[in-house]
Parts: structure tokens; sequence; C-alpha cells
């Protein structure tokens, strides 16, 4: 298995049709264990090796993101939304995918944590960078 950090083709595809307009979407970050086979060619959220929900409190299908929104920074576009939090909880994870809950589970973009990250009984959080043309988690120039 593979988890190799990409924006998926498929979002770049749904940028292009009409109502592209991600802030009105409802957005997810679901989280993988180094077992997941995650790449550009991620079409839709899966359930296959995601993080158990069995006394972890992780939910299947991850977290809405909160407060998502556009920006843009000279001539480029930037994604950006609030740290996903997960807390009080036991998780190892790899990866995450955020996906469109609103298109089908459309995928958007993997995330590669460059390693499994844990949490024992203590709040696991993506820390999205600053929202800028050289930093953004999402830009498109």
């Amino acid at each position: 298995m593979a988890i190799i950090q990409a924006i998926c083709t498929v979002f770049k595809q749904d940028l292009m049709s009409p109502g592209g307009n991600l802030a009105a979407q409802s957005l997810k970050c679901a989280l993988y264990t180094n077992a997941a086979s995650l790449a550009a060619n991620t079409t839709v959220y899966i359930t296959g090796s995601e993080v158990s929900d069995s006394g972890t409190n992780y939910t299947i299908g991850g977290n809405t993101l909160t407060n998502v929104a556009i920006t843009v920074d000279g001539t480029t576009a930037i994604f950006d939304a609030d740290n996903v939090t997960f807390p009080n909880a036991t998780i190892s994870a790899q990866a995450a995918l955020l996906y469109n809950a609103n298109n089908a589970n459309s995928a958007i973009a993997v995330l590669d944590f460059g390693g499994v990250k844990t949490s024992t009984n203590g709040t696991f959080e993506l820390q999205f960078p600053t929202a800028n043309s050289t930093a953004g988690l999402i830009r498109i120039a």
C-alpha cells in the first residue's frame, strides 16, 4: 500500500464544473492508517483502512470542516478551513482525505503526515498552514 500526497484529479475536474463553490459545501476530513492506498487518482471517500471507530472517539467518515473560505493572494486562489480536531481520542493515523459530502463524497485532497501520528486519550489535531500564496493547504496559481 502507498500514500501519496496530492490534490485529487477528480477535484480539479469538479472545480471546472458549474457550482464548484466549496465554501457552500459540506466538506469532511477522514483519517487513515498506514495501510491505506490514497493518491491523486482517489476519486471518492473510502472506508478501507480508515481509522477504526471502536473505542477511539473517532467517527467513521471523519469530521466536518468549519469556516471554509476561499481567498486570493495576488493571483493565487487559496482554500482554508479551521484546524480539524478529534478530542479525547486514541488514534493512530498516517493520512487524511478531504472530501465533499455534498458531491457524492468526491475526493479533494490526500494529506500524508509523513509517518504515523498518534494520540492517546487526547486531542488529535490537523493544523492547517497559513492561508497565503506560498503556504496555503490548497493553492491554485
